[in-house]
């Protein structure tokens, strides 16, 4: 990730979101609200499913390891992008750009072979219950988590390797409040019109085919469901429901950011925003809020804290 040598630019400017006073103090707010949010859902997630061995099965840890991508997703531009909202020059160093777009893209690429792995799982769980723990054992679990975070950092390797050498003279203005590719190789002194079509495949067309897989799994899956009626089946098809939501927050702006060629500066940039600091917060709020276990274990650990506060205190006074 060294900067060409053919590349003049040392540093990018970016845009950033409104130059209006007032919008920037409402996204300031915004922002930091969501952002801390997030960090602090995520974690409790982490923590809770680590915490209580009645949530140590398959399903669980592939939603830890979720908010964990997560708490490292929402940390790779937000905290920049609160930073720079009242600085009159927003800059990014040329190794600052390479390193956002690394990082988003292996982090995004891990998350989206864990969705897999997730939508896998409830397949396994609805479909062949007997086996499940054979099938999903703690070594077939791990073993995804290793083969996600490989495929991750490959994907942004090979995204990488599309712009790294690519000549920067002249142009180093981004309208945006973080480094992408498609945004970025626009600046680049050369024609990228074949560099543009190979990104498109290669990010777009492949989270286009993932989403429509994964939709249409979990449509059997919820037709499969949907001929039961028991309890179980009911807690079932709304935990398929939540990973659905999930599904969509995730593909939904990676779609409109590589398959449309010429998109709305503005819609752009609320979809940016919704990527970078929305969509973690939303994934521990649709996962807790919406599953009686979690929600169960969160109130039993909050508990223990209490309770060990109150015997700390009695002992000291």
């Amino acid at each position: 990730m060294i900067r060409a040598n053919h590349s003049a630019v040392s540093e990018f400017v970016l845009l950033g979101l409104s130059n209006s006073w007032e919008i920037q103090i409402f996204l300031f707010f915004f922002s930091c609200l969501f952002y801390v949010s997030s960090l602090t859902g995520n974690f409790i997630i982490v923590v809770t499913v680590t915490s209580d061995p009645y949530l140590h099965s398959p399903m669980y840890f592939l939603l830890a390891n979720l908010s964990v991508i997560d708490l490292i997703f929402c940390s790779i531009a937000a905290p920049k992008m609160i930073c720079d909202l009242f600085r009159k020059k927003k800059v990014i160093s040329f190794g600052g750009c390479i390193s956002q777009i690394f990082f988003s893209h292996a982090v995004g690429g891990t998350e989206m072979v864990l969705l897999i792995a997730m939508a896998f799982d409830r397949y396994v769980a609805i479909c062949k219950p007997l086996h499940y723990l054979t099938i999903m054992s703690p070594r077939i679990c791990l073993l995804i988590l290793v083969a996600a975070w490989i495929i991750g950092l490959i994907h942004s390797s090979a995204q990488l390797a599309f712009v790294i050498n690519l000549p920067f003279c002249g142009p180093n203005i981004l309208d945006s409040f973080y480094c992408d590719i498609p945004r970025l190789i626009k600046l680049a002194c050369t024609d990228t019109y074949k560099l543009e079509f190979m990104i498109t495949a290669n990010s777009g067309f492949i989270s286009l085919v993932a989403f429509f897989l994964l939709i249409i799994s979990y449509v059997f899956l919820l037709t499969t469901v949907y001929k039961h009626s028991s309890g179980r089946s009911s807690k079932a098809f709304s935990t398929l429901l939540a990973h659905i939501t999930v599904v969509v927050l995730f593909f939904g702006p990676l779609i409109f950011f590589y398959m449309c060629p010429t998109p709305s500066t503005h819609i752009d940039k609320f979809l940016a925003i919704f990527d970078a600091v929305l969509t973690p917060f939303l994934n521990p709020v649709i996962y807790t809020l919406r599953n009686r276990d979690m929600m169960i274990a969160i109130r039993k650990i909050a508990m223990k804290r209490v309770c060990r506060q109150l015997m700390r205190y009695r002992k000291s006074s």
